[in-house]
């Protein structure tokens, strides 16, 4: 038990370290991502000023403070409390035996880098796309996804408006994804992580994006804009999953993409009844399940 505490602290002390090391630029500038993030906020969020694609909405739109709120929370705050958490479920397995080489699929250690990121990163979109599904399709799991599609009006820092029982829903998929490759996750794997926030900042944001030939790979701001739409197409559950790439939508034929049309009304049937505040909305999953059983 004491491995377990120990690994505990050490796990939560060494996350809250490199966190408060990167506020005061203590560590390398390509891989501080507190103030990475923040510059990337802030970029993206002044092209939502000078090229808005719906010009009507406020530069401090409905629910912004919420959402930014939402982001240092969520990538900050919650990912050092729960670091701990995950290096106790690490533990538990390798006491008994089952390390990330027993489930080896792929050996990436001999790659290129160019090649081990460009894997890296597919493979997580792909089992990001497989997630995002089912926490539309099962009910218990749309509970917590709900938050995410409360948003009225879209924005960057929507993109970090979700229930933090997402980030432990997301982890355990990941983990099994880097186990397909021994565990092995790319030194420069900070590179795959940035892009992917760039990414999903965008797809949020007030802007028109569609990528020409290639929204048949990429994810854009057009597309994702459909994902949140309050009507869906009859019979289905949503559309358009895909995180970073389009491509997996359009294989398995859950794109849906019927205009360009940047006013769409958002959210889903019934927001009306999620609690407006943060914290309310941190218990809402487990509150409005047991209100409804």
């Amino acid at each position: 038990m004491e491995n377990y505490v120990e690994g505990f602290i050490s796990a939560f002390l060494g996350a809250f370290q490199w966190t408060w090391r990167s506020i005061l630029f203590d560590v390398p500038w390509y891989k501080n991502f507190f103030w990475g993030i923040i510059l990337l906020s802030l970029s993206v969020w002044m092209l939502e000023l000078l090229f808005p694609w719906r010009k009507q909405q406020s530069a401090f739109r409905k629910d912004f403070g919420l959402d930014v709120f939402y982001l240092f929370f969520n990538f900050f705050i919650f990912s050092v409390a729960i670091s701990g958490c995950y290096r106790m479920i690490s533990l538990f397995f390798a006491q008994r035996g089952l390390h990330p080489q027993s489930f080896m699929v792929v050996d990436m250690t001999q790659w290129s880098t160019g090649l081990q990121l460009f894997v890296f990163f597919v493979l997580l979109d792909f089992v990001q796309w497989v997630t995002h599904i089912l926490l539309h399709k099962y009910d218990f799991l749309w509970q917590f996804h709900k938050v995410h599609h409360s948003v009225k009006e879209m924005g960057f820092a929507a993109h970090m408006r979700y229930h933090w029982m997402e980030n432990v829903l997301y982890k355990p998929f990941k983990t099994l994804a880097l186990m397909l490759l021994g565990g092995f996750e790319p030194e420069q794997a900070f590179v795959v992580h940035f892009i992917t926030i760039a990414i999903g900042h965008l797809n949020h944001a007030n802007i028109k994006i569609t990528w020409g030939p290639l929204r048949y790979v990429l994810n854009s701001p057009v597309m994702h804009l459909h994902h949140h739409a309050y009507h869906l197409p009859p019979g289905k559950f949503g559309v358009n999953f895909g995180i970073s790439l389009s491509i997996w939508d359009y294989l398995f034929n859950t794109h849906h993409v019927p205009n360009e049309n940047g006013q769409l009304p958002l959210g889903y049937p019934g927001d009306e009844d999620l609690p407006q505040g943060f914290w309310k909305q941190m218990i809402y999953g487990f509150s409005s399940r047991s209100s409804s059983d």
